[in-house]
Parts: structure tokens; sequence; C-alpha cells
């Protein structure tokens, strides 16, 4: 019944919900689709010890000491260079890695580490979570997850400004989850806003449902993996837009269209039934957690000692306390603390308890 409802009455799970019951509920009918169409992309049990929203530098190592730990560790993350060391072109200050070396490559080293210990890496973005639920619960675009424990490393480049016309037709043909909305666009053009690894690939999973994809990337060149740039740039059905800066989306009751500019060119709209934004800013990304966790008026999260938020068994990471400077030593620091501090927690220890004398 749910693949039949049309377009205009969709409601993306990305808007501001007020219940979460209600919000949650809603999730699981857009996964009964997703697994039936296939779109499910981990095999075997859902549930893990720990989960690790972000896979940047703090993520990465918090996943080396918890998979180490022999805890079942999920990382689930939007891209290499979703973060802010993956769009980093030059590293020389990292300890113990001669430079200069790219952060996309640097983040990739990382990974293959907690990889070697058993952390398994999930390419997806978070939409919600329930900490109410025993497990936790980790609501993400093609599945739904449960775990003890949930570390979160999704860092501080969230925006804190919006286009015209985006929070009115944001779930409406505004979204910023493909894998959530993708299939309502079956047939449909739609542009797709942003220059890294997450964006290309949202709009590459779009080629199996949207009928034409606009990518329209706001710098003059990409800062994403180059085996994603030149699959995309060599796919018959997206139209590559470089330097075009997103004015307005359109429309009344739904998108009709994206107001553009080109650099040192003149505004155009170019019609399209949907838009996909992957724009990023200098704002901790917290809004998965729908406000079950007390944010300070500049939205960041407060932690004790050991990174643990005011949940139990919830814990905070690297750019989203902003409480030091933004350094990727320093988060991956906060990763190891709180990944120790998640073994304690989970195994109901008095203290930290190290793997060396």
């Amino acid at each position: 019944m749910f693949r039949e409802l049309q377009f205009p009455k969709h409601q993306s799970y990305l808007r501001d919900w007020s219940n979460l019951e209600d919000w949650t509920n809603l999730k699981k009918m857009n996964l009964n689709m997703d697994l039936g169409m296939g779109l499910s992309n981990l095999g075997g049990p859902k549930e893990y010890d720990v989960i690790i929203v972000g896979g940047g530098p703090g993520g990465a190592s918090a996943a080396i000491y918890t998979a180490r730990a022999d805890l079942r560790t999920l990382v689930i993350d939007k891209g290499l260079t979703a973060g802010a060391l993956g769009i980093t072109a030059k590293i020389s200050n990292y300890p113990g890695v001669p430079g200069p070396i790219a952060g996309a490559d640097l983040v990739e080293i990382m990974r293959r580490q907690a990889e070697s210990f058993g952390a398994e890496f999930l390419t997806d973005k978070v939409v919600g979570v329930d900490l109410s639920s025993h497990p936790k619960m980790v609501m993400a675009g093609t599945d739904t997850f449960h775990a003890k424990a949930i570390i979160l490393a999704t860092g501080s480049m969230g925006r804190t400004n919006t286009v015209k016309g985006e929070a009115e037709l944001l779930g409406r043909g505004v979204s910023y989850c493909a894998t959530c909305d993708g299939a309502f666009f079956r047939d449909k053009p739609v542009a797709v806003i942003g220059n890294n690894d997450e964006a290309i690939e949202e709009a590459l999973f779009l080629t199996k449902f949207a009928s034409r994809i606009h990518l329209l990337v706001p710098t003059p060149a990409f800062k994403a993996r180059q085996v994603l740039t030149d699959e995309i740039t060599h796919h018959p059905n997206v139209t590559i837009q470089m330097g075009v800066r997103l004015k307005e989306i359109v429309g009344e009751d739904q998108v009709e269209g994206v107001r553009i500019q080109p650099r040192g060119g003149e505004e155009t709209v170019l019609p399209v039934n949907g838009a996909f934004v992957y724009l990023q800013g200098g704002q901790p990304i917290t809004d998965y957690l729908m406000g079950q966790v007390e944010t300070t008026e500049a939205g960041c999260l407060s932690v004790d000692a050991e990174m643990q938020t005011s949940v139990p068994g919830l814990y905070a990471i690297g750019d989203l306390l902003c409480s030091h400077i933004k350094q990727a030593v320093v988060a991956a620091a906060d990763g190891v603390i709180a990944a120790v501090a998640v073994d304690k927690f989970i195994h109901g220890r008095n203290k930290i308890q190290t793997d060396w004398k």
C-alpha cells in the first residue's frame, strides 16, 4: 500500500516530527518498502554492541578500539569526503603519519585499521535515533539497527542557513536523503546540489529512479574521490554543472524547479520535481537526535570526562563538543576515550580497563 502513495502526499521523514512514535512508525513503513526493493545493503543480524555515527578521525579511531576490544562495531558514515578532514587537501601534522597526505587518504588508513579488527563500515545517512528503546535504535536511509551504546561523531559541518523555499518545501520535493526518498521520484527529473562523496553517491543512487539527474556543484571542482567523479561524469542520465550557486527552490505545494546562478552568469530556473541538498556549513550536526538530547545555545553537546552525554550509553566526541580546537588528532583522542568508556559501560565495570600495564 505504501508504494502506491502519490508524490504530492509524501512526507519526507526528515521533517521536524514532534512525535517520535509517529516518526518511528513511518520509518518502519519506509524500511519495509526499502527491503522489498532490495535497497538494504547489509545482511545478517542488525544488532551491535556499539554503533558509531560518523566515520571521520574520531569515529574511525573509536572503531579501532571498540573492535579490538571484541565489541561488535558498526560505523555509519556518509562518505570519505563528507567531513572536515575528508575534504582537506593536505595534512602534514598528524602524529606518526609523514605528510603531506590527503585527508581522505588519512581517514581511509584509519578505517582499514578498524576493519582489520572486525569493525563494519556502512555508507549511509543516519536520519533518526530512538534513545528510549532498549537496546537503542539507529535509523539510517536503508535500514534500522540496534546497539547497547552509541558514539556520535558527526562533526560540525551542518548548515546554519537555508535558501528560499527549502524549509517550506521540505517533504514536498526537498530532501536530504536519496536512499530515504529516492523511490518517490521515479521517472521524474531531480537536482542534486553538492560537491563531495555524499552528493555524488546519492546522485548515483537516484539514477535507479529519476529520469534525469542535474548535479549542481557549487565549486569549480569536485571535492570527492576520483573513482566517484569518474563514474558520475560518464553516467548517461546525469548532467553536471560546475560552479553553480543555488539561489532558491521554487514551487507552491511541491518543488517545481530550482533557481541557480552560474559564476559570472545570470539566474535561471531549472525545472525539476525534486531537490536533494548536500551543502555544508559550520554547525554541529545533531538533527538526527530529534531533540532527545539537550544542546547548548550554540547547538553543541555536553559530555563528562568519559565523553558520555546525559543519556547513559550515549557518547559524543570531536567537533560536536565545541570545547577544543578543531584538529583531527584531538577528535581521534576523543574517540579513543569514548571507546574505552563504552567497553566499561557494556561490561558493567567500575573502572576503565586498559590493555597494557
